[in-house]
């Protein structure tokens, strides 16, 4: 099985940043829309410098001005975008990210629909569904849902270090995305949470 990719997402420290990077993830997620987890641009800017090259550093917006997020993409030398509102694929392009989508699992065509509406996303990034909410959710969807889609699929919604596992065998994600799962409290992460979590994943892959 190929090396599934980790995000730990929601950053707000910077030893919270350094503990993920020595833990081992991949990409790691900064969040400018409303949130307990959302960061300044000067927070934001002070976090990257902690993310060493060959990690990514993703942004997550929702349903925001596109000046605002411009102010963002100008100062905080982001990588990748991720977009989790009712945004466009028009709008998703105009910031010359490359850019994942998040979609919310409502059924088994809501991934099919992605990847037609939104044919230049870097990776689909796949949610629980909660009817008038949107963003992370924190909650498990059916993940059997999630197949089968020819993008990457960042997989998303619910994720801890006891039930990663067997969400890898289902999916076999491109990536795996944590947030809530490897917190002490919002925006506060848990050194031993993040560790637990990444080697669930990396005893995944071999099994």
């Amino acid at each position: 099985m190929n090396r599934v990719k980790i995000k730990i997402c929601g950053l707000t420290r910077a030893e919270d940043v350094q503990a993920a990077v020595n833990t081992g993830a991949d990409a790691i997620g900064f969040v400018f829309t409303a949130s307990p987890r959302r960061v300044s641009i000067e927070k934001a800017i002070e976090l990257c410098a902690y993310v060493p090259g060959g990690v990514l550093r993703v942004g997550l917006f929702l349903d925001q001005d596109r000046s605002e997020i411009e102010q963002v993409t100008a100062s905080v030398p982001l990588d990748i975008l991720q977009f989790h509102g009712s945004e466009t694929a028009q709008e998703c392009n105009f910031f010359r990210l490359p850019w994942l989508k998040a979609v919310a699992m409502e059924n088994a065509g809501s991934v099919k629909q992605a990847e037609r509406d939104f044919p230049g996303a870097a990776g689909l990034l796949l949610d629980s569904h909660s009817k008038g909410t949107r963003g992370g959710s924190g909650k498990l969807f059916d993940w059997s849902l999630s197949r089968p889609v020819e993008k990457p699929v960042w997989l998303a919604g619910g994720l801890n270090a006891e039930n990663v596992g067997r969400a890898i065998h289902i999916v076999r994600p491109y990536a795996v995305d944590v947030s809530s799962g490897v917190e002490s409290e919002p925006g506060i992460k848990d050194p031993a949470r993040m560790k637990a979590f990444v080697k669930a994943v990396r005893q995944a892959e071999n099994q």
